[in-house]
């Protein structure tokens, strides 16, 4: 099919939706810079962190952020993102996610932005965070005002959290387990802990086992294992093979699942798209050329046809994990 080339935006708050193995259509919403985080973790999608801090600043202006949620909404995503009616056909978004570039909880408007979302669409909101900062009151104060908070914890002492995390010299994985704790004891929605393994970093049987100890004291809702499915910073990762997750998984407990690939996902339709989108998504994640179809619901041949576009002007690459061929965008 002839798909029309249409300028680039190379600006904006929000990507997708997109297919997340964890949330299912995930429309996200990016609060703060590229790569401004608490911690440096060898896995990250995103890529190495350009600044490691714990200062919670004012990134993003939340009006600008509304004003490109409610234009979403708007221009031919209602239905797909909003409220439908029965019987009303076409998909919606399950979660609003705050993510993205970097750590969101860094955000000193975190809170306020999440009270005016839920003003401007009833979709629950999730908050995707590396959980670093729940020792604070004022992060725990607005992470409750989410319906779900999926933090991480990928190691059980202190040796392996350097190694798999690489945090800001004021983090220490007894901060980490504290302020996790502390969240549980006041938050009543639900917490989904992300453990990501990596072969031979966090995988052996003594620190399975202190995982274990420490996840029975968070008591989260879900526990969800991943591993190095996709490119991160470190490219020599050891992925954890899916009948092995399913080992561990049992291990830790009777709430633990391996978190599904969404390869298989279908595509439906959710409206106009264009290259903007596609470089939007690859901006935060890579993606196969799949992902991109099920993210935002436009056919393969469209979706090669928009890949092609974004690298031949050298906005996005491609890298190979495994046998899946993954686009990014470059720096």
């Amino acid at each position: 099919m002839s798909v029309e080339q249409k300028p680039i935006n190379r600006t904006g708050y929000l990507y997708g939706p997109v297919p997340s193995r964890r949330l299912g259509l995930s429309l996200g919403v990016d609060i703060v810079p590229a790569k401004v985080c608490t911690l440096d973790c060898v896995y990250c999608q995103v890529g190495k962190t350009t600044k490691k801090t714990v200062e919670r600043a004012d990134f993003v202006c939340v009006e600008k952020v509304l004003s490109e949620l409610r234009e979403k909404l708007a221009a031919g995503h209602a239905d797909d993102l909003g409220r439908t009616d029965a019987g009303e056909k076409g998909p919606i978004a399950d979660f609003i996610t705050i993510g993205g570039s970097g750590e969101p909880t860094l955000n000193s408007r975190l809170g306020e932005l999440i009270d005016r979302i839920r003003q401007v669409t009833d979709i629950p909101v999730a908050v995707l965070t590396n959980g670093t900062l729940l020792d604070r009151s004022d992060v725990r104060a607005d992470c409750a005002k989410a319906d779900v908070v999926l933090p991480s914890l990928d190691a059980g002492d202190e040796q392996t959290f350097q190694k798999v995390n690489r945090p800001h010299e004021l983090i220490s994985i007894g901060r980490l387990i504290s302020g996790l704790c502390a969240f549980r004891s006041e938050f009543s929605g639900q917490i989904w802990l992300e453990v990501f393994l990596v072969d031979g970093l966090n995988t052996d049987a003594e620190q399975i086992s202190r995982l274990k100890d420490v996840i029975s004291q968070i008591r989260p809702d879900k526990i969800q294992i991943n591993t190095a499915v996709r490119p991160g910073t470190e490219m020599s990762l050891g992925r954890v093979e899916c009948e092995s997750l399913k080992v561990l998984a049992a291990q830790l407990g009777p709430s633990c699942e391996v978190i599904a690939d969404f390869s298989h996902a279908c595509h439906v339709m959710h409206g106009e798209s264009g290259p903007d989108d596609v470089l939007s998504m690859l901006k935060r994640r890579p993606c196969s050329l799949n992902d991109v179809c099920s993210g935002l619901g436009i056919d393969p041949d469209e979706a090669l046809k928009y890949v092609s576009q974004l690298q031949e002007q050298g906005l996005i690459g491609r890298e190979t994990k495994g046998a899946v061929v993954f686009f990014k965008a470059l720096p």
